[in-house]
C-alpha cells in the first residue's frame, strides 16, 4: 500500500480571535476573577517544584534535587494582593467546578481548526467557552502563559495510539499547571464532497493518528493515506479545493461544519477509541479529597541497580495506584558511558512522567513524595486534579 509522505499543514496563522491581542500582561484581553483571600492555608500546596538553585551546569544534566520543603511551606500567594491583575490567587477545586458549572466565558486554547477533536473537549470541560484555535501544540501553551486565554485543553494520550510525546515534552518546557483532565470517545468518519462515491476516492488525508486507528478499514478500501496536522483541516482541505478523489477522515461534527458528506460512520478499527485531555492554566487548583483526585509528577533518577524500583516503590508502600508511567531521554543530555568500563556501552539519562490516583491534600501522597525526593535528582508536580469519570 502506498503512502503519501508530505504534509499538508494549516496557515501560518497561529491564533484566530476577535481584533487585536497585545502581549503585554497590561492589556489582557478578559476579566480576571478576584478570590476572597480568608480561605484556609494549606500545606499540600504544591504550585511548582521548581528550585532556584537549580540551575544547569553547563553538562546539561540536573543534579541538584529539588527542595520538597518548599512544597509544603505557605506559598507566596499568600502575600499577593488581591487587586493584582497579574497573580490571581489559585482556584480551589471547588471554585474551578463553580466556574464551569455556571458557564463563565472562558478562553480555552486547543489545537487545529473548527471540527476538531480538540474543540469538542475544550468543550467539554468548559461548556461555554470561547474556543481558540491554535495551529501547533506550542502556541497552545504559550496563548496561556502570554494570557491571550484563559485555559487550554490538550490530548496527552489516546487509547489505540498511545502517549502524545510532544505534549509531554512541552509540560516540562513550560511552567503551566494540570488542573483537570477530560476523556472524549472519538468516533472517525469517512467524509468527501457531495457527489463523490467511495469508489471515486483514491487517497484520504487525516491526522497520522486517526489514519492508523483506521488502517484496517482503509486498506480494505484500497486508499493510500497523506498526514495533515489534524482530521478538521483534513476535511476543510477537502472542502476548500472540491477534490472529487480524495476524502477525509474527521468527526461529524467536521463534516457539517465544511459542507462534506459522510461516507461512513465509525471507520476506526476499534470501538473502544478514546482519547485523555489535559486541561492546563498559569495557577493550579488547591487540590481536596471530596472527590477523586490525580496527582501527575515528572522527576530523574541516578543510574544504578533497581534505583528505578526504588523510586516506585515509595508509591506501592503507602497503598498508592499509579495509572500512567511515561518515560523520555533527558534533552540535550549526551549518552554516559557505563561505570562499568569492560563493555563500553552507554546508556541515556531519562525522565519519568508519573500519574497517581491520590490528591496532594491526602498525608500519605506528601509523603511519598518526600520520600522520594530524598534520592531523585529533579522533581516536579505538574499538578493534582479531578479525575474525569465521564466518558462523551
Amino acid at each position: 500500500m502506498a503512502t503519501a509522505t508530505s504534509n499538508i499543514r494549516s496557515p501560518s496563522i497561529t491564533l484566530f480571535g476577535k481584533g487585536t491581542v497585545s502581549y503585554q500582561r497590561t492589556a489582557a484581553p478578559f476579566q480576571i476573577p478576584q478570590f476572597p483571600l480568608n480561605r484556609p492555608r494549606l500545606t499540600a500546596l504544591f504550585a511548582s517544584l521548581h528550585d532556584g538553585n537549580n540551575k544547569d551546569d553547563g553538562s546539561n544534566k540536573i543534579t541538584k534535587s529539588v527542595g520538597l520543603e518548599e512544597l509544603f511551606e505557605d506559598s507566596s500567594y499568600d502575600v499577593v494582593s488581591k487587586d493584582s491583575p497579574f497573580h490571581p490567587r489559585p482556584l480551589s477545586s471547588t471554585q474551578f467546578s463553580n466556574s464551569v458549572s455556571a458557564g463563565s466565558r472562558l478562553r480555552v486554547a486547543y489545537q487545529g481548526v473548527r471540527g476538531a477533536y480538540s474543540e469538542a473537549a475544550a468543550e467539554k470541560a468548559y461548556p461555554n467557552c470561547e474556543a481558540v484555535p491554535c495551529d501547533q501544540f506550542d502556541a497552545a501553551f504559550e496563548a496561556v502563559e502570554k494570557w491571550i486565554v484563559d485555559r487550554a485543553v490538550l490530548p496527552i494520550e489516546n487509547s489505540l495510539g498511545g502517549s502524545i510525546h510532544r505534549n509531554y515534552d512541552l509540560l516540562l518546557r513550560h511552567s503551566l499547571h494540570i488542573v483537570g483532565e477530560v476523556k472524549l470517545a472519538v468516533r472517525h468518519c469517512l467524509l468527501a464532497n457531495h457527489g463523490v462515491r467511495v469508489e471515486d476516492l483514491q487517497r484520504v488525508l487525516s491526522h497520522p493518528q486517526a489514519l492508523a486507528q483506521c488502517e484496517n478499514t482503509l486498506t480494505k478500501l484500497g486508499l493510500s493515506r497523506e498526514a495533515t496536522d489534524d482530521t478538521a483541516l483534513a476535511a476543510k482541505y477537502v472542502a476548500f479545493n472540491k477534490l472529487k478523489d480524495t476524502g477525509a477522515v474527521a468527526s461529524s461534527s467536521a463534516a457539517k461544519i465544511y459542507g462534506l458528506n459522510i461516507l461512513a460512520e465509525d471507520v476506526q478499527d476499534n470501538c473502544d477509541n478514546v482519547t485523555r485531555f489535559l486541561m492546563l492554566a498559569r495557577e493550579p487548583i488547591i487540590p481536596g479529597v471530596e472527590k477523586p483526585f490525580k496527582t501527575s509528577i515528572v522527576f530523574s533518577l541516578e543510574e544504578g541497580p533497581g534505583v528505578l524500583f526504588k523510586g516506585l516503590a515509595v508509591f506501592a508502600l503507602r497503598q498508592i495506584n499509579l495509572t500512567k508511567i511515561e518515560s523520555r531521554p533527558l534533552r540535550n543530555q549526551p549518552l554516559r558511558a557505563s561505570d562499568d568500563s569492560n563493555n563500553g556501552s552507554k546508556y541515556f539519562d531519562y525522565l519519568f512522567y508519573v500519574d497517581f490516583e491520590a490528591s496532594m491534600a491526602e498525608e500519605r501522597a506528601q509523603n511519598a513524595l518526600r520520600h522520594l525526593k530524598e534520592f531523585a535528582t529533579f522533581l516536579r508536580v505538574l499538578g493534582s486534579y479531578p479525575v474525569d469519570t465521564t466518558m462523551l
